[in-house]
């Protein structure tokens, strides 16, 4: 709840990806309230106001994922359009003159595309949510201690990337940024 807050108000990239692996570990504790508590709520030195807050968040993502029949297996609706949010902004970068530098950061990315497709068996969707798909995979790999399909060498491609387009996505947010503009 904190965390997230935080880290929505930070770095976009990475509350997308924090929410993303919340709603697996949410899965994997079978959305139990006791199993939230014991592993989420209670470790945290923190007033019981903060705990029961803090487990209605965590009890609400529960009921959004079951609600939006994504109880097994996606990512909510929410993230799912901040990245169509990203993509929306990737896009405009593209074509401004504003986005010069991220468009040289992107063109290191672009020609390895096609091989993360196909490594995520994934055509039906936007580079940005490709590549928000290919970090989150990669996390999940290096929590498990396997090597993955998608390499160190494209996660070092697409890093970069996604760090200044949610960099740049703040700066539009706060208004300390016109994209429009050089």
């Amino acid at each position: 709840m904190d965390i997230a807050s935080e880290k929505r108000d930070e770095n976009i990239a990475e509350y997308i990806l924090y929410i993303w692996q919340l709603e697996d570990l949410m899965r994997a504790m079978r959305f139990g309230p006791e199993a939230v508590f014991a592993a989420l709520v209670a470790p945290r030195d923190a007033s019981d106001e903060w705990k029961s807050a803090a487990m209605e968040w965590y009890m609400d993502i529960a009921r959004l994922l079951e609600r939006e029949g994504k109880a097994e297996v996606g990512h909510l609706d929410h993230t799912l359009h901040l990245v169509a949010d990203l993509n929306d902004l990737h896009l405009t970068l593209l074509q401004q003159p504003a986005g010069r530098e991220y468009r040289e950061l992107f063109a290191r990315l672009e020609p390895e595309l096609p091989h993360l497709r196909v490594a995520l068996g994934r055509e039906d969707i936007s580079d940005i949510e490709l590549s928000f798909r290919a970090l989150y995979a990669a996390m999940l790999y290096r929590m498990r201690g396997v090597k993955g399909e998608v390499t160190d060498g494209v996660v070092t491609l697409i890093s970069p990337v996604v760090a200044a387009l949610s960099d740049i996505y703040h700066k539009v947010e706060r208004g300390e940024m016109d994209v429009y503009r050089e």
